[in-house]
Order: C-alpha cells, then sequence, then structure tokens
C-alpha cells in the first residue's frame, strides 16, 4: 500500500473479518484511541470482524494501525490511504453492531470460505474474458456515478438485496465465472461468499476494491468509468483519488451532481432531485431550519455539528455564564453607590 504522506487530513479505510469475543470492550479502547488523537469518524465493531472509515493526522493514523496491528487478531488487517484538504468526518463514532456489513444472511463467514481474490492489474484481464460476468455488488446510486466498463449493475438499495438479486438472476449452472468488486473490498467478502455457499464455483473478487484498483492501475489503462462514491464529506472520488465533482444533498444524503443543483427541486440543505417525492413538507421545514443553523454557524465561522461544534457550543455556554456573573456584579456595584 502507497503511504500517504501529507499535511493534510489522512483517510483511512480498514476493514477485517475475524472472531472478537468481547466487541464492547474494544469499542471503548478505540474509542479512547480516536478521541485522544483527535481521528473523525465511523468504526463499526462486532462479533465477526471491524470495519470503517476515519480521518487524522499522519501521526494519529499512525497510532491507530499500531494499535490495531499490536493485536494478533489484527495482523491481516486491511486498509487504505486517500487525503483530503477539509477534515472528510465531522464526528468520533464507534458502534456495536450485529455486522460489520449488513447482508442478513445468517452463517456467512467470510473466514471459512470466500472468493479468490484478484489482484488490480489482473483485473481487467479477468472482466475483459467473455466467460465472465462482471458484478458490481454496491447500491444503485453508487454504480450510476462510476463502475467498470461491461459490469452488470443488480438495482439493489441496500446490500440486504443483494442475494435476493442472486438468487433470482444468476445460475451457477450458466454463469461459470463471476467476477465482483465493492468500494474497498469489505462487501465483495460476503458476496463471493455467498455466492460460494450458493454454488458457484468460479467467483473471484478484486483485493481492495475500486479504491486500491485506481490507487495501482494508471488512468491510461483504466477500465474505471466515471467516479467513486465515498462515504465521508468528499462524496466522490476521481481517478487519481482526489475528490470528485459531486455535492450530496443534505436531506436525503444521496450525491447530486452540477445538473441536478439546477433542477427545479433541488434547495440547498433541503430537498434534490431524488428525495423531492419520498420526504415531507414536515421533513423539508425541519431540514431548512437546520440549513438555517448550519449557516448562521459558518457566518461565525464555527461548526454546526462534530466535535469542532461541542467546543464552539461550550465555549458560547462559559461567556453567557461569564457575561451574566459580571451583569450581577455590576448589579451589587451599582446598588452600592
Amino acid at each position: 500500500m502507497k503511504r500517504i504522506e501529507t499535511n493534510h487530513h489522512v483517510v483511512c479505510a480498514l476493514y477485517h473479518f475475524v472472531r472478537i469475543e468481547d466487541p464492547a470492550g474494544l469499542q471503548q479502547q478505540l474509542l479512547e484511541l480516536l478521541t485522544r488523537h483527535d481521528i473523525r469518524g465511523t468504526l463499526l465493531v462486532a462479533t465477526e470482524g471491524i470495519n470503517g472509515t476515519v480521518a487524522g493526522s499522519r501521526h494519529a493514523i499512525d497510532q491507530l494501525i499500531a494499535f490495531l496491528k499490536a493485536d494478533d487478531r489484527f495482523k491481516q488487517l486491511m486498509h487504505k490511504e486517500s487525503e483530503a484538504t477539509a477534515r472528510p468526518f465531522l464526528r468520533t463514532r464507534v458502534k456495536l453492531k450485529q455486522e460489520i456489513v449488513t447482508m442478513g444472511v445468517p452463517d456467512i463467514d467470510p473466514q471459512e470460505i470466500v472468493g479468490t481474490y484478484v489482484a488490480p492489474e489482473d483485473w481487467n484481464t479477468l472482466i475483459s474474458d467473455p466467460d465472465v460476468i462482471c458484478i458490481d455488488t454496491r447500491n444503485d446510486y453508487e454504480v450510476e456515478i462510476g463502475t467498470f466498463k461491461g459490469a452488470v449493475n443488480p438495482h439493489t438499495t441496500t446490500f440486504r438485496e443483494f442475494p435476493t438479486y442472486a438468487r433470482k438472476h444468476l445460475d451457477p449452472g450458466r454463469h461459470k465465472k463471476v467476477a465482483m468488486f465493492c468500494t474497498g473490498g469489505i462487501r465483495c467478502e460476503k458476496s463471493t461468499a455467498y455466492m460460494k455457499s450458493q454454488g458457484f464455483d468460479e467467483v473471484y473478487h478484486l483485493e481492495g476494491g475500486i479504491l486500491n484498483y485506481l490507487e495501482q492501475v494508471p488512468e491510461a489503462d483504466s477500465l474505471w468509468e466515471g467516479e467513486c462514491f465515498v462515504f465521508d464529506e468528499r462524496v466522490t472520488v476521481n481517478h487519481q483519488l482526489e475528490p470528485g465533482t459531486y455535492d450530496q444533498c443534505h436531506a436525503c444524503r444521496m450525491p447530486i451532481s452540477d445538473a441536478d443543483k439546477v433542477s427545479n427541486h433541488y434547495v440547498l440543505g433541503v430537498s434534490c432531485p431524488h428525495c423531492i417525492d419520498v420526504k415531507s413538507d414536515a421533513d423539508r421545514e425541519r431540514y431548512r431550519q437546520r440549513e438555517l443553523q448550519m449557516r448562521l454557524a459558518r457566518e461565525r465561522g464555527e461548526a454546526h455539528i462534530g466535535g469542532d461544534a461541542q467546543s464552539a457550543q461550550a465555549r458560547h455556554a462559559e461567556e453567557k455564564k461569564t457575561f451574566r456573573q459580571s451583569q450581577r456584579l455590576a448589579g451589587k456595584d451599582g446598588a452600592t453607590e
């Protein structure tokens, strides 16, 4: 993995499937470490492993990876790095979950069975084979932003829908070779394990996902088309893993293009073409008030949410307390005179 050396924020995506007997204990350890080093983002912890994306300084991310790899359970931890000029996350969260990537199928264990890993430099050859069906395991809105040339879009809205798609549209007798990919590799750990459990023999998995491919394969040789959706404030990244051209609707969190923003359905922070028919007037009024508070916070040069916002709120509370105390003292002085 190419090491990111930068004064900017290092964005670290990681996951590892391993048995964790005390996920609550690991949760507390990770939350303390992330807070101490001002690492923002979200980590998920479950009995099946760990998953998440966080960002911080070079030193801070090094501390996190060193902490995890000092534990024998995480010696083989997968992680990818990119950089961002602004904070890509505002909050620090470590959540306990039933699954670190939710497929909703019991007894699927990537530690027991998984597809064959394919290195990024070998991926083009694989998916160019006419006998191979290449499937994008991500959700519909992610696929629309960018995907590999010739890849199949399952048109799922959540990963939970993938097993249903596979049962309806894929046949072990007809689809002899199946290649699968996702953003960072974790969804394919489960989707390929599921496919193997359903009788598919040759199932392949892009090692490290799209992000690893974009890092390793020169753009001139690439079969990737478009941008890649990422789950942080950058919204998308291009082939150089730099922030892409998409924004995000703060009402529904969907990625929006410049074309979406000239739509009559787009109101900053309130609605967009994706959510105009699914959100209520009450929802939109709530979003409108939130957008107002965000604008006022920006005008004050403060964050609206996250750790920086909490610091600002604490500072305002202390300023108000000091002001009230000064007013009381002034009143007492006036009464004595």
